[in-house]
């Protein structure tokens, strides 16, 4: 089968092209092999995030006095593209929450003693991280958090819940978002808390069955009397909020490489079937409306490959990618739906069957145009700014 490869970008420096080159081997050898267990159990093992970890992958974004490989946000977008194109997005969404959505924010506002601790951990895998954002009235609505932080003698004291949260169940470090000011109007008031595996006043309430992702495991936690430490306070209290939407947009510069690397795959698969499979007395790539279909989804996919990066050059310059960012979130996870959709078709009744790579993939990538942001959350952030 000839793979269906984008063309590199020309910027691409050796040592990411060397990434990519060892990410796609590790999920070939590694992931490919195993994961339909995975889907099985509903569990990931920890000796992937250990492996991953080993090889320097998970802390790339991360300071290298930390145990990091110091690497901009081209390394999140290689390593998203790779992942996804495994065709299990649960393992993608797992180790990418973990590399880039959650224990980000210890690197970005940790203190030395934070970042100490948790940090060179976490980028050997050891340590697997969750953000603990979403509640079960605040989704996408971040300045409609309920849940409180009170602080006392002994420390802060944490009530409330969350849900939908990605490596609820086997985490270690958990990033929580709590309202420390109960007089601030919407999203003032609300910190950032570390909260450890193992702490008594945190409660794993359930583990979720979803449509998709079957392999990560997804959680709703309760917070009932969850003491911390003073010094679990991340970054400067009441600025919780500014921190979530800064790492919001390293989370939907993610999902673009996630659609990246998904589409790409699934055109592949599916330019392999049709060319191979007969109807009608010759292939079904012989049918020019087959081949106009699979052309026109190409080309959507490539158009949110050139946004993703463009994306992750602004932000390694340092610019304002709030507008292009949102614009990617919606137009990259609305595009994977037509991607995996029209390939399924063109799979036929194949297509329907578990157990086929392009049916989950159509289950997988249907939360992406929910979580990190609705697409009507994005538009409306794009539009904002117009």
């Amino acid at each position: 089968m000839t793979e269906f490869e984008f063309q590199e970008p020309a910027f691409l420096s050796e040592d990411l092209r060397m990434v990519r080159e060892q990410v796609r081997r590790f999920v070939d050898e590694k992931i490919v092999p195993h994961a339909d267990a995975w889907e099985a159990s509903g569990e990931i093992p920890r000796s992937v995030f250990r492996e991953l970890g080993a090889l320097g992958f998970l802390g790339m974004r991360h300071p290298e006095a930390y145990g990091g490989g110091g690497m901009g946000a081209l390394a999140s977008v290689v390593l998203g593209e790779e992942l996804a194109r495994s065709t299990f997005g649960g393992v993608a969404s797992a180790l990418t929450v973990h590399s880039d959505m959650s224990i980000g924010h210890i690197a970005h506002r940790g203190t030395h003693e934070q970042k100490l601790k948790y940090l060179p951990a976490a980028c050997a895998g050891e340590k697997i991280g969750a953000v603990c954002v979403t509640e079960p009235h605040a989704g996408s609505d971040v300045a409609g958090l309920k849940t409180r932080a009170v602080q006392t003698r002994e420390g802060w004291v944490i009530n409330g819940s969350k849900t939908f949260i990605t490596n609820g169940v086997y985490g270690d470090i958990y990033i929580v978002a709590a309202r420390t000011d109960p007089e601030a109007k919407g999203s003032r008031g609300i910190s950032l808390f570390i909260v450890e595996k193992g702490n008594p006043g945190l409660k794993i309430a359930r583990k979720f069955e979803k449509h998709g992702w079957r392999s990560s495991d997804t959680a709703e936690l309760f917070f009932d009397d969850c003491i911390v430490p003073h010094d679990a306070l991340l970054g400067e209290e009441g600025r919780g909020f500014y921190y979530i939407m800064s790492t919001f947009q390293n989370e939907r510069l993610v999902i673009g490489a996630l659609v990246s690397g998904a589409s790409a795959k699934a055109i592949e698969l599916t330019v392999d079937y049709v060319r191979n499979r007969q109807a009608f007395g010759k292939p079904l790539w012989d049918q020019q409306v087959v081949r106009n279909k699979l052309a026109w989804i190409a080309a959507k996919a490539a158009a949110v490959r050139a946004l993703t990066y463009q994306c992750a050059l602004m932000i390694d310059e340092g610019k304002d990618t709030v507008r292009e960012v949102s614009m990617l979130k919606a137009f990259g996870a609305e595009t994977l739906q037509e991607v995996v959709h029209t390939c399924l078709q063109l799979h036929g009744g194949t297509g329907y069957i578990i157990g086929t790579a392009v049916e989950r993939m159509a289950r997988d990538s249907r939360v992406l145009t929910i979580g990190g942001g609705a697409t009507e959350v994005m538009l409306e952030e794009v539009a904002k700014r117009m």
